[in-house]
């Protein structure tokens, strides 16, 4: 009698799992996010890996079971479509009166409840989770089968480029542009995969790729580093060092990547990882035992060894907004206008800097 009682619930389980999704109008969802979150993760390990938080074989591990899972969010499917009221009545009525007639007439046939019960341990069959060359080797299929799926592309180009087959992740980036559309960061991720094919160096063909994502896009920070590195192996060190402090002043508040940022810098550059160097610890304490004479002695000292400095190194735009700023408030409203004018000068091709400077000249309330 217990069993019969079992099966009854396990029936009504059954049928309540078909009624209920029938009663909500289903909507398509997709697994877009899932794979955001995992490209974020990977790009994540790689950070910490660089910047030395974890090991490499911690790194590798964590890198094929990300993109395992990046790949199976991948090939998720959406859901149905949503159904017509007919068809879902006509369900509920097969699910109601075929599923127990059916299910019960075939446990009588083939059942065979005297059986003893088995351990769990005995029945148990466990499946790994298949390794990430099969998971690979399934969207290669797919595909082969469909050239044109711009999506899948780009997912697989993720996992080539962390499994380190950078000449596929090349190819696979060519096609999720040609397939999808370029963007700035489809652009920049192609130009990062031809340079991890050429073991590092930044060719022609990848700085094409980032000033194509500069030309979508101005403000990509991954096509903005790479083109610094172009500049630095070609041996215009300065102007890396400027292209780099112009990206670390308009990094958002916390980036991850800053941090590694600063640490090419200063390898060109010693000491130049800050973008707004202020006064050190010891300059703090001797100005609190100052009078305020003596305190602005020193800060116009500042400013000045900031105005020389700029005289040499007229690509540090953000050095030229301070220099403005502090001049102005200094109530030294003349010098603040001809700095102004310098730091013109000096950028007078880039027109966003430019915009940045009137904002602040007007801000200021220094036009002529």
């Amino acid at each position: 009698m217990t069993l019969w009682f079992v099966l009854a619930m396990m029936t009504g389980a059954a049928i309540f799992a078909v009624l209920w999704p029938l009663g909500r109008r289903m909507q398509n969802l997709s697994s877009g996010h899932d794979v955001r979150v995992y490209r974020d993760q990977l790009d994540e390990i790689s950070r910490d890996q660089a910047a030395g938080r974890i090991g490499a074989a911690e790194a590798e591990a964590a890198r094929i079971e990300v993109s395992r899972r990046l790949l199976a969010a991948a090939e998720r499917e959406p859901a149905a479509p949503v159904t017509s009221p007919s068809r879902r009545r006509a369900v509920a009525l097969a699910a109601l009166v075929l599923l127990p007639v059916l299910s019960g007439g075939l446990y009588l046939a083939l059942g065979s409840p005297s059986l003893p019960g088995q351990p769990l341990s005995a029945r148990a069959n466990p499946q790994a989770s298949p390794p990430i060359e099969q998971l690979v080797a399934q969207v290669e299929a797919h595909l082969e089968r469909n050239p044109k799926d711009g999506r899948g592309w780009e997912v697989l180009a993720t996992v080539y480029f962390q499994l380190r087959r950078y000449d596929d992740a090349v190819r696979a980036r060519r096609n999720a542009v040609t397939y999808n559309g370029a963007t700035a960061t489809r652009e920049a991720d192609l130009g990062e995969a031809l340079v991890a094919s050429a073991k590092g160096i930044v060719t022609a063909e990848a700085k094409h790729a980032f000033e194509r994502a500069l030309a979508l896009d101005a403000r990509d920070a991954k096509a903005r580093y790479f083109l610094g590195l172009s500049a630095k192996q070609d041996g215009r060190s300065a102007e890396a060092a400027a292209m780099w402090r112009d990206l670390l002043a308009s990094a958002p508040p916390g980036a991850s990547w800053a941090e590694f940022v600063r640490d090419e810098l200063a390898q060109i550059e010693p000491g130049a990882g800050q973008v707004a160097p202020g006064p050190g610890p010891e300059q703090m304490a001797a100005a609190a035992t100052m009078d305020p004479e003596q305190r602005k002695k020193m800060i116009v000292g500042m400013v000045e060894g900031l105005a020389e400095r700029l005289k040499k190194d007229r690509g540090d735009f953000e050095g030229w907004l301070r220099l403005v700023r502090a001049y102005t408030v200094l109530g030294e409203r003349d010098k603040a206008r001809v700095a102004a004018s310098d730091a013109r000068r000096a950028v007078e091709r880039d027109a966003d800097k430019l915009r940045r400077l009137d904002e602040l000249v007007k801000e200021l309330g220094l036009e002529s």
